[in-house]
């Protein structure tokens, strides 16, 4: 007995050892896989890796979670939002108990190691917002008991893998915002229990199989933004848990189902907008009473618009550009039932053809309302007097329609009114004086109206409005000194065909940055006052069909940047000014004058087609178009005359000839020895008519339009034959500047070449199918639009991580390095850097573009200290351009920096420079500034998207503001802050060289590797 007993413990304790040996060796495992793991990462700013070492048992590390069951075997790795940069380690697959891995939120590169797909334990994996590229890994299939994939936001490419669609437990799949091409596999039916289906933002195409609608546990399905093509399947309208249902920015095409709102009881968010759907609106919409935000703008619906009086959760309605209404009076009935959605901040129902009148229910529409938006419709009647409760008003546009009556004296309560526009109706009576208390207003339209009465000199409150429209009323009186004390005005003032009367008050000289003036077609009398001169800015001057008299004062040979100019149909006399010839004048009309004298024969008055001097029947000389008597002090002997006139153009000629010869010899010479790496020149310009790119937009279609400027607009085109995907700039060449902005980007573009400057492929100078001039640039296409566009999104999210955002800083500020330093012997100004003339490419990668206002710099403007007005002086866009050029300065490398900066700061506030909260002297810049002095202020201008990581429903996590300080990321962004106030000084010589802010931006970059998004 007792050798038994003996002989039990020696085999008790020999089988301990091997479990402790067991239990070693896979705990070992696990060890070393980590250390592993540690070993790949190259960047680790915070120092987490750091406290990876034998001080402490590994269950004991940061992030890092061991079981209960398991003991000391790692079943959760979370080590999201570290900044960490580096490859993801193959032999994280060896972690064989792991459950849940967070890597997301980091700068992890390279591509997804399909190691993973060992880990058969695993339910989550989570790799959103990284930089992870190649394909997404097939055996990932193996993960079986995977519930939740995440991997948006990388630069993920090749297919979705038909493999993954064997998880047939999955509950969400979030793929979006990648490069992912290909087609959505049929298998999807297999994924049974997927709630969560977001492929939103990719490449895909095909049709959208009909098996999704069998997923009977779908809550979201977001498909916007990729190349879908036929219809949904009415199976997807019969899911009754979906929530929402995203397939905006499609090509797809079809009708609603009747039972839309029935058969969906918690649709909270529908979007087609942007594609191709026909037919009405079901009423039946009215019963999905969780609606949140309804967007079908777009698209060629027809029909009545049903009642939303049920959907009192509304907040954004967008029904613009289709054709809605019949231009009835029961077409806006459906305007009544929006009084009961208390939340609605966005009503869009422009472009159709609705007619009615406007109830004085709108008064009861939501407070919160901003936008709202019935332009170009059929609507008439009176402008309810109940608008003024709509107190948080930002835009009322009501372009185009058929309103009568006077203009409410309400809507001057609308004290948060950005943007008003009236043009084209039928509206009477006075301008009311209570509109000189919308001091927030950037522009006022009333044009095109049958106003009458003197314009109000309250309108000279604005401190802020950019633009100015009151032409065609019959508006009487002075013009009230007031209206040019809007220093403010840069786009226009536009008081033309109304009937008022006397002088120019000389305060227009306060009018610095005012680009266009119009006057014509008035009673105006007098002289025209010197003090025109001090608006250095002005590309057009229209006073024809007056009452002026007088000389020309010489005060305007200033307006270097003058293009138009029309004296037409006065009373002025005196010589036609030999400085006209000087100024940059594309159009000079000064006919029916009583001009005398000899007419210049340079520069406008070159060309007699932009010409026109008829009506003063005292000039002689001029060019021989003009057809005008020879001057009397110009009569000398014809025979010596023509002789010394042969002598004097041969000799010119020679030399002319020869200096060509000299020039060309050396200048190719030149190009082959410093430039053999340039291949532009070498390289085959795309060669397009305007029948192709007529064909490659679909007629110019608005369904291709992507966006559009003050010189034209841009479309988003395929040439078929060679396959390519462009975007075709259309100038409108009834705008006035627009021929020279499209000769600038010519220059600019056929000289420069950079990774970050939009790449011209051709450009297109011809005539259109209606014998009209036609002039087009034809660039590479950029996938993911405009920085404007994803800054301040108008209606679906659009987040920029902080890694996006100092990748495309950086990149802007190398184009402007390279404009600056780099592009020839001579610097190139931008003039008009912005958000909006940033473009990202597919992979998020920024293009600096539009060179309609560029400047090419001489030696006397570099070295030039002088305040002399410049042509170019005070031109791009308020709230960018530094306040020197309102002086009249010279455009200046210095001038890109300052706007530069306010683009920074702007990128990281999340707040333009003309921001309604920057009032009584506040600006962008000293905002930042005061903040910067208190450390606990900072977080508080800081964009609040940089501390959202992803929407509400999305997140998994919190990270808080504490944490965000505590993580050192304050501390960067006080030195991105810091950077943007250098370059945003007042004074030029205190700003930054851009060469020092690239250095210093990828400095930080570097240090930082920047990962929060949303």
């Amino acid at each position: 007995m007792g050798i038994s007993r003996k002989i039990l413990v020696v085999i008790i304790i020999h089988l301990l050892s091997i479990c402790t040996l067991v239990h070693s060796t896979t705990n070992e495992t696990d060890r070393l896989a980590l250390l592993d793991f540690k070993a790949k990462i190259t960047e680790d700013p915070l120092g987490i890796m750091s406290a990876w070492n034998t001080s402490h048992h590994f269950c004991e590390w940061r992030g890092v979670v061991c079981g209960r069951q398991h003991r000391q075997r790692v079943t959760e790795l979370d080590l999201r939002l570290l900044k960490l940069s580096g490859s993801i380690s193959p032999h994280i697959g060896n972690l064989s108990f792991l459950r849940i891995l967070y890597l997301n939120n980091n700068s992890f590169s390279y591509e997804i190691p399909p190691q993973i797909g060992s880990l058969r334990r695993l339910q989550a994996l989570y790799l959103s917002y990284n930089l992870l590229s190649g394909k997404i890994p097939s055996n990932l299939s193996a993960c079986s008991n995977l519930n939740y994939l995440y991997l948006r936001g990388n630069g993920l490419t090749g297919e979705i893998p038909s493999e993954l669609f064997l998880l047939t437990r999955l509950k969400e799949l979030v793929l979006g915002r990648n490069n992912l091409v290909g087609t959505i596999p049929l298998s999807i039916s297999n994924l049974t229990s997927l709630e969560f289906l977001y492929l939103s933002g990719n490449n895909l195409h095909g049709v959208i199989p009909e098996f999704i609608g069998q997923l009977k546990n779908l809550k979201v399905l977001a498909l916007g933004i990729n190349q879908f093509s036929g219809t949904l399947h009415s199976s997807i309208f019969n899911l009754s848990l979906i929530q929402v249902i995203d397939v905006g920015g499609n090509y797809l095409q079809g009708t609603l189902p009747a039972s839309l709102g029935d058969s969906l009881p918690y649709l909270r968010f529908f979007s087609i907008f942007r594609n191709q759907f026909s037919g009405s609106i079901p009423s039946s919409v009215s019963n999905a009473t969780n609606l949140e935000n309804f967007q079908v703008t777009n698209n060629t619906l027809t029909g009545t618009i049903p009642s939303f009086e049920k959907l009192n959760k509304l907040s954004y309605l967008g029904l613009g550009i289709n054709h809605f209404g019949y231009g009835k009076d029961d077409d806006l009935k459906f305007l009544y039932g929006l009084t009961n959605a208390t939340d609605l901040l966005d009503l869009n129902m422009g472009s159709n053809n609705l007619g009615g009148t406007l109830p004085e229910q709108i008064a009861n529409f939501s407070r919160k309302l901003e936008l709202f938006n019935i332009n170009s419709n059929e609507i008439h009647g009176k402008i309810p007097t109940g608008i003024e409760s709509l107190v948080n008003l930002n835009v009322f546009t009501a372009l185009w329609n058929n309103l009568s009556g006077t203009i409410p004296s309400g809507i001057g309560k609308l004290e948060n009114l950005v943007f008003l526009s009236l043009y084209g109706n039928y509206l009477v009576g006075n301008i009311p004086s209570s509109l000189g208390n919308l001091t927030n207003l950037i522009a006022i339209h009333l044009s095109f109206n049958q106003l009458k009465g003197n314009i109000p000199p309250s309108l000279g409150n604005y401190k802020k409005l950019l633009d100015l429209g009151l032409s065609d009323n019959n508006l009487t009186g002075l013009i009230p000194p007031q209206i040019f004390e809007i220093s403010s005005l840069s786009i226009g003032l536009d008081l033309s065909s109304n009937r008022l009367h006397g002088p120019i008050p000389n305060q227009v000289g306060n009018l610095k940055q005012l680009g266009q003036l119009y006057l014509d077609n008035n009673m105006l009398s007098g002289n025209i006052p010197s003090d025109l001169g001090g608006c250095v800015s002005l590309e057009a001057l229209s006073i024809g069909h007056n009452f002026f008299q007088g000389p020309i004062p010489s005060s305007l040979s200033v307006l270097r940047g003058l293009q138009f100019l029309n004296l037409s149909y006065n009373n002025f006399s005196g010589k036609v000014p030999s400085f006209l010839k000087n100024l940059s004048l594309l159009s000079l009309d000064i006919s029916y004058n009583d001009f005398e004298g000899m007419v210049p024969i340079e520069g406008i008055f070159k060309n007699t087609s932009a010409t026109s001097i008829v009506g003063n029947k005292r000039l002689c000389g001029g060019v021989s178009g003009l057809a005008l008597p020879t001057c009397k002090s110009d009569r000398e002997p014809k025979r010596k005359r023509q002789r010394t006139a042969i002598f004097v153009v041969s000799a010119f000629a020679g030399v002319i000839a020869l200096l060509l010869v000299v020039f060309y010899l050396w200048f190719s010479k030149k190009r082959r020895k410093d430039s053999p790496s340039c291949d532009f020149e070498k390289a085959s310009i795309l060669r397009v008519s305007y029948q192709n790119l007529f064909e490659a937009t679909n007629e110019f279609s608005l369904d291709n339009l992507i966006g559009s400027g003050g010189f034209g607009s841009v479309y988003k085109g395929i040439l078929e034959q060679e396959g390519l995907v462009i975007a075709v700039k259309v100038f409108n060449l009834m705008r006035r500047g627009a021929s020279k902005s499209f000769l600038a980007e010519c220059e600019v573009l056929r000289n420069v070449r950079h990774r970050n400057l939009v790449k011209v492929l051709s450009a297109c100078s011809s005539v259109d199918y209606g014998n009209n001039d036609f002039k087009a640039l034809v660039y590479e296409f950029m996938d993911n639009g405009s920085l404007d566009d994803w800054l301040h999104p108008t209606h679906h999210p659009k987040n920029l991580s902080i890694i996006q955002r100092f990748n495309i800083v950086i990149d802007v500020a190398c184009a402007l390095e390279y404009l600056h330093c780099h592009s020839g012997t001579l610097p190139i100004v931008h003039c008009d850097v912005k958000p909006s003339n940033v473009l990202l490419d597919k992979e998020m990668i920024a293009h600096v573009g539009d060179f309609g206002l560029v400047k090419f710099l001489n030696k006397e403007m570099l070295h030039s200290t002088s305040n002399h007005s410049s042509s170019l002086a005070t031109i791009g866009t308020i709230g960018y351009f530094p306040p020197e050029y309102g002086l009249g300065n010279d455009a200046s490398t210095a001038g890109d920096i300052f706007s530069f900066g306010i683009l920074l700061l702007e990128m990281f506030t999340g707040k333009r420079p003309t921001d309604g909260t920057f009032k009584e002297g506040l600006s962008l810049h000293n905002f930042v500034e005061r903040a910067l002095s208190d450390p606990e202020q900072v977080t508080e201008i800081i964009d609040p998207n940089l501390f959202q990581i992803e929407e509400a429903r999305l997140s998994h996590f919190h990270y808080s503001k504490t944490e965000m300080r505590k993580s050192g990321l304050i501390e960067c962004l006080n030195s991105v802050f810091e950077i943007g106030i250098l370059c945003s000084f007042e004074a030029p010589q205190e700003r930054l060289n851009i060469a020092d802010v690239v250095t210093q931006l990828s400095s930080i970059k570097n240090k930082l590797q920047m990962t929060t998004s949303n």
